[in-house]
C-alpha cells in the first residue's frame, strides 16, 4: 500500500515588496509524492521547479517566506522542525542530487572519503564496517572496480561517474526521498540513458521515492510515474506521466511538447511565443493567457478553476482543454541545400595532441596524448555541420583548433581557401572577424560588469570603424535581429533570463557578419521553449547572412532539426559522416546506431535498450578500431589489429568500419 511520503498542501511562498505587499513565487501549490513513486516536475525556467525541490527539504532562498500552506514529510511539518531535526532530515531522510555533481563533490577528498563522511554523519558504522559499506554503495550504483575507484579524486572521473558517486552518497545517508535537480543535463545520450536506467533499478530494489526536476521531457517520460506541469509558480496540469504526455489537456503542456525536436522529423519545431510573467508579478486571471492560442475574455480577468480532466487535474477555464489545438504544431520545412555552394571551411588530416607535463617535459622530451586524429571535412556557405559523440570524443577540441585555441596540432585548416595559422595570435584581423564563437554558458561568456551595449560594442570597435551614433544604431539593429528590445542596451547580464543572455551572445557573434560561427552546446542548458526559439533564430540569421555553422551538441534531436550534415565522432576519430537524413535514417556504423538508440523522447513507448553500449567497461584499445571493446558487431581479429577503412556508402555518406558494405 502506497501513502504520501511528501505532501505540499496549498503552499504559497514568496517575498515582500517595499510597500509590504506579498509577491508570490509559488501560488497555492499542492503536490504529493507517494512511497516508492517518482514525480516529475516540468516547466520553463523561472516556473518555480527548483524552489519546490528546496522547499521539500525545508530550505528557502534568502528573502523568501511562507505565506500559507504546509510542507509535510512523512507526516511532519518540515518548516516547524527545530534546527537539529531539520539537519537530520536534510541529507538523512531527504537527499538532493544536484545538476552538476562535479561541483557538488569536494575536489580535495577522494571518492571513498566523501562517501565515508556521509556514513559517519548518518550511521553508526566505524572502521572496517564503514569501509565495506563504501564499496557496497559504489557497487550499488554500478561503478567499475570500486576498490580502485574509491581512491580517486572527482576530477579523475567522467561526468556520468561523478553523477553516480553523488547518488551513492545519497544512498549512504539512508535517504527515503531523492530530490533530483536536472540530474542528466550536460550528459551525453549514452551516459544519460545509463543514469536513468540506474535510477529506475534503484527504485525497484530499494523502494526509493523521487522528485525529479527537469526541462527534458524525454527524461521525465522515462523516469516519472506521475508528472506535474508548472507555469509561473502554479501547477497547471497533473496526471500519470504517460497519459499527460500522450494526451495533454492544458494548452501550455501541448505547446511545450510542440517545441521539442524529434528524431522522426526534419526541420525546426515551432517555438512558444512570448515569455512567462516576471517572478512575483501581480496578476489577474490565468498566467498563461497572454501566450495562449485559445485565450478567452474570462481567461484574462478571472482565475481559472482546478478541474478533473481525462488525465488528472488541469488549471484551465476550457472544458475541452487543448483539444482545439493541433496535437503537435507542424515542423518547418527544411531549407533547400545547394551542393554547389562555396566551401567556407576545410579540415585536412587535422590531429590535436596535448603535451604532458612532468619529468619528460623537464628533460626536453615531448610526450603527447592524441585527442583527435586525422579529421577531414568541409563546410559550405550557408550550411550547418553537426558534430556529435559522447563526452571526450573531441567535439570541443575540434572547435578550439578551428578557432586557433589549440595550437599544438597538425594538418591543415583552410578558411575561404586560405591556410590558417594554428595559433590565434598569428591570425590577421579579417580571419579573426570571420570566425566567431557562441559559447555553451552565457553566464560565463558575458562580462557581468558590462552593459549589453558595451558587450555588443566590443567586437564592433575592434573590427569596424563605427563610432558614436552609428555604433549605437548598429547595437540596436543587432538586438532587433535577435528579438530583444532596444531598452536592453542599458541592462546588465544579470537582469536577463538565460534565453535572453544566449540571444545577446548570438547577437555579439553576428555583430561583424562572420563567414563561420562555431556553436558549442549552446542550447544544452535551455528549456525546450527557449531552445526552439534560439534554434529558429539561428536558422533565420543564417538565411540572412549566409554564414556557415559548426554545431556541437549532445542532443541528437537538436542536430536532426538544425543540421544539414553530421559528423559522428568516437574518441577523436570520425566514425560516420553524411547528410543528416541519411545517417539518422540508415546508420551504418554500430556506434552511430547505439547513439541513436540511446535517445530518450517524450512520446517513446519504451526506454532505450543499451546492452550494446555499456559505458562502465569502457577501455580504449591501443591498436585496431577504437570502438572494438564496446562494439556489438565485432567481426573478428581484424577489428583488434587494423584501423578500419573508410567506406563510401553514398555520394555524401562515409563510415570507418570493418563491416562489409550493406546491400541496397
Amino acid at each position: 500500500m502506497t501513502y504520501p511520503l511528501l505532501t505540499l498542501d496549498a503552499l504559497s511562498l514568496g517575498f515582500r515588496a517595499q510597500d509590504g505587499a506579498e509577491r508570490s513565487v509559488l501560488r497555492n501549490l499542492s503536490l504529493t509524492v507517494n512511497q516508492g513513486e517518482t514525480l516529475g516536475l516540468v516547466g520553463e525556467s523561472g516556473s518555480g521547479k527548483s524552489t519546490v525541490a528546496l522547499a521539500a527539504m525545508g530550505y528557502l532562498k534568502p528573502g523568501l517566506e511562507v505565506f500559507s500552506g504546509q510542507v509535510r514529510f512523512d507526516g511532519r511539518d518540515v518548516f516547524s522542525l527545530d534546527p537539529k531535526a531539520l539537519s537530520r532530515l536534510r541529507g538523512g531522510e531527504v537527499a538532493l542530487i544536484p545538476q552538476n555533481a562535479g561541483q557538488a563533490l569536494t575536489p580535495t577528498m577522494t571518492i571513498g572519503a566523501q562517501i565515508a563522511e556521509a556514513l559517519s554523519l548518518h550511521s553508526r558504522l566505524i572502521g572496517a564496517a564503514r569501509s565495506l559499506r563504501v564499496l557496497e554503495h559504489l557497487r550499488q550504483v554500478r561503478l567499475p572496480d570500486p576498490e580502485a575507484l574509491q581512491h580517486r579524486y572527482p576530477h579523475a572521473l567522467s561526468g556520468g561517474q561523478q553523477q553516480r558517486v553523488a547518488i551513492a552518497m545519497a544512498l549512504a545517508t539512508g535517504a527515503r526521498l531523492l530530490l533530483l535537480d536536472e540530474p542528466t543535463t550536460g550528459l551525453d545520450v549514452t551516459t544519460q540513458a545509463h543514469i536513468l536506467a540506474l535510477l529506475r533499478d534503484l527504485r525497484a530494489e530499494t523502494g526509493l521515492s523521487m522528485l525529479c526536476v527537469s526541462h527534458d521531457l524525454g527524461v521525465i517520460a522515462q523516469l516519472a510515474d506521475r508528472i506535474a506541469i508548472m507555469y509561473a509558480g502554479e501547477v497547471i496540469e497533473t496526471g500519470a506521466a504517460r497519459a499527460v504526455l500522450q494526451a495533454p489537456e492544458h494548452p501550455y503542456t501541448r505547446a511545450l511538447l510542440a517545441a521539442v525536436p524529434s528524431l522522426d522529423h526534419s526541420g525546426l519545431p515551432e517555438p512558444l511565443e512570448g515569455t512567462p510573467p516576471p517572478v512575483g508579478a501581480p496578476r489577474r486571471g490565468c498566467a498563461f493567457a497572454p501566450r495562449c492560442p485559445m485565450v478567452e475574455a474570462r481567461c484574462r480577468d478571472q482565475l481559472p478553476p482546478l478541474r478533473q480532466s481525462a488525465t488528472g487535474q488541469t488549471l484551465c477555464w476550457r472544458d475541452d482543454g487543448a483539444k482545439g489545438m493541433s496535437r503537435l504544431r507542424p515542423y518547418s520545412t527544411p531549407r533547400e541545400r545547394s551542393d554547389s555552394a562555396q566551401s567556407i571551411l576545410g579540415l585536412e588530416g587535422v590531429s590535436v595532441s596535448y603535451a604532458r607535463a612532468g619529468l619528460f617535459a623537464r628533460l626536453g622530451q615531448r610526450q603527447e596524448r592524441p585527442i583527435v586524429s586525422d579529421i577531414s571535412f568541409q563546410v559550405r556557405s550557408g550550411e550547418t555541420l553537426g558534430l556529435v559523440g559522447e563526452s571526450g570524443s573531441g567535439k570541443s577540441t575540434i572547435l578550439r583548433a578551428i578557432a586557433g585555441l589549440a595550437p599544438d596540432h597538425s594538418g591543415k585548416i583552410r578558411l575561404n581557401d586560405i591556410d590558417l595559422p594554428f595559433a590565434v595570435a598569428r591570425r590577421d584581423l579579417p580571419t579573426l572577424r570571420n570566425i566567431q564563437l557562441i559559447f555553451q554558458n552565457p553566464d560565463s561568456a558575458l562580462n557581468p560588469r558590462r552593459t549589453i551595449a558595451e558587450i555588443l560594442e566590443a567586437p564592433l570597435r575592434r573590427y569596424t570603424d563605427l563610432q558614436g551614433r552609428d555604433l549605437t544604431q548598429r547595437c540596436c539593429a543587432l538586438l532587433d535581429s535577435v528579438r530583444l528590445p532596444e531598452s536592453y542596451l542599458d541592462r546588465l547580464p544579470a537582469q536577463l533570463s538565460g534565453g535572453e543572455k544566449q540571444r545577446v551572445g548570438i547577437a555579439r557573434a553576428f555583430a561583424v557578419t562572420p563567414d563561420l560561427v562555431l556553436c558549442d552546446e549552446i542550447t544544452s542548458a535551455l528549456d525546450v521553449s527557449v531552445q526552439a526559439a534560439v534554434l529558429r533564430l539561428l536558422k533565420e540569421l543564417q538565411g540572412q547572412s549566409g554564414a556557415a555553422y559548426v554545431f556541437v551538441s549532445h542532443d541528437l534531436a537538436v542536430v536532426r532539426a538544425i543540421a544539414d550534415r553530421v559528423v559522428v565522432l568516437y574518441k577523436g576519430r570520425i566514425c560516420e559522416m553524411g547528410q543528416v537524413e541519411a545517417v539518422f535514417a540508415r546508420p551504418f556504423h554500430p556506434y552511430t546506431t547505439a547513439l541513436l538508440g540511446a535517445v530518450v523522447e517524450p512520446l517513446a513507448t519504451q526506454p532505450p535498450a543499451l546492452k550494446a553500449l555499456d559505458v562502465s567497461d569502457f577501455v580504449l584499445p591501443k591498436t585496431g578500431c577504437p570502438f572494438q571493446r564496446r562494439c556489438p558487431r565485432h567481426v573478428g581479429p581484424i577489428c583488434n589489429e587494423k584501423v578500419p577503412p573508410v567506406q563510401q556508402l553514398a555520394p555524401d555518406h562515409v563510415a570507418a568500419c570493418h563491416l562489409p558494405m550493406r546491400g541496397n
